[in-house]
């Protein structure tokens, strides 16, 4: 299984990482067999079960059956199955999520020595640690880096602060952009700004208490609120003109994740790759940190094929399945070694998400992020169309956090 190991039925029961959660079984690999159901959402849910026949392929007697989900269904689906005590094997869980879904007392904790937790990604392991116990595995991660147009930077080098990125916006508007960067996500949206509060040094939560009305949140939310201002990034874009408004030259920077430098080249046709490229993150005050996002896959409690579904599982963390999952679905590898081969090093561009993703951070892991996350972005939509300032923003979400609770 390569970096990471299959634990045989005689390990011992408990968790790398310690906590108070019920401890998992062992789990004996060698004789798994039996069919395990999978639920799975979005590009990832549509491709898994056709990339899933390779691992029955290598494992006879066990069969994968995939049921693919939306992303707009998923949530309501997984409480209700799991209320109704009627949950798949397993499910892959957007990694926000995985403070709820633990709540509920229907995951299993990761059995111990299953998977070596230092082959992955420090922030997308952290994602599944709730109250010091791990749940599951991660198994892809997403990042976000800047994407630019090099035609219209001409000599101009990739902004490395948080200064630079307002000058090179503005280079890129003097070049023929009408907007120098793209605010790729609803207006309002908390993953637009949780890159920012880290580059400002500071976090959503300190001692298990909402941090959202402290000195660095208000920095995070001037320097994002500023591309408004300086008419830099604008409110309100058509519905589906992004991203042709970058490909035709009237946006002239975006940040995104990894999927839009495929969809990038599809856009703009033959030639286009060489008209843009990615950088880091532009450092703040604190650094470049970078919001690590995705999904974690995890195994639900008592269920007779539980052996299976957790030998599925450490299948999807071999560094080499990773790298070919990479090119069937543009996910990220959450483990460290599969960014060794050559499916993610012959991309410059896509090595830049690599390093992104060494300090990436998540959003915290707590039952009521959904319900914070939301109280948010009617803020900072506020704040993005000039209904409210930084400060009565980032007080208003501490206000609303505060009433709401981490759930913990």
């Amino acid at each position: 299984m390569g970096l990471l190991a299959v634990a045989l039925a005689a390990t011992a029961c408990g968790r790398d990482s310690g906590g108070t959660a019920d401890e998992a079984q062992a789990v004996d690999t060698a004789k798994a067999s039996g069919t395990v159901t999978v639920w799975a959402m979005g590009t990832e849910g549509e491709k898994l079960d056709a990339f899933a026949q390779r691992f029955e392929q290598a494992n006879p007697g066990i069969t994968v059956n995939v049921t693919a989900l939306g992303w707009d269904v998923a949530h309501d689906k997984i409480t209700a199955a799991i209320a109704g005590n009627a949950t798949p094997d397993v499910s892959m869980i957007g990694n926000t999520w995985m403070g709820e879904m633990v709540k509920t007392g229907a995951i299993e904790p990761t059995p111990s020595g299953l998977v070596d937790q230092n082959a992955f990604f420090p922030g997308a392991w952290g994602t599944g640690v709730i109250d010091g116990a791990a749940y599951g595995i991660p198994w892809y991660v997403e990042t976000r880096a800047f994407y630019y147009r090099t035609d219209l930077a001409k000599d101009a080098k990739a902004p490395a602060t948080w200064d630079e990125v307002t000058a090179f916006a503005k280079t890129l508007k003097d070049n023929g952009a009408d907007l120098g960067v793209e605010q790729n996500f609803r207006i309002g949206s908390w993953q637009e700004v949780a890159p920012l509060l880290y580059q400002a040094g500071g976090d959503f939560q300190a001692d298990g208490k909402w941090t959202l009305d402290t000195p660095e949140m208000l920095q995070a939310l001037e320097h994002w609120g500023s591309f408004f201002k300086d008419g830099l990034s604008v409110t309100t874009q058509p519905n589906g003109a992004f991203p042709q408004t970058f490909v035709k030259g009237r946006v002239g920077a975006f940040y995104s994740g990894p999927w839009m430098i495929t969809s990038m080249e599809q856009e703009g046709g033959a030639g286009f790759k060489d008209k843009f490229t990615v950088a880091p993150y532009p450092k703040g005050p604190a650094g470049g940190t970078s919001l690590v996002g995705g999904s974690n896959m995890v195994v639900f409690k008592d269920k007779p094929n539980r052996d299976a579904a957790w030998k599925f599982l450490t299948w999807l963390t071999d560094p080499k399945v990773q790298a070919e999952w990479y090119t069937t679905a543009s996910a990220l590898p959450s483990v460290e070694a599969a960014w060794q081969e050559p499916a993610l090093t012959a991309d410059e561009r896509v090595r830049v998400f690599g390093e992104q993703l060494k300090d990436a951070k998540a959003a915290p892991p707590v039952p009521t992020w959904e319900q914070v996350a939301k109280v948010m972005e009617a803020e900072l939509e506020k704040y993005a169309l000039g209904k409210q300032d930084s400060a009565t923003t980032a007080k208003r979400m501490q206000e609303q956090a505060e009433q709401i609770g981490t759930g913990a």
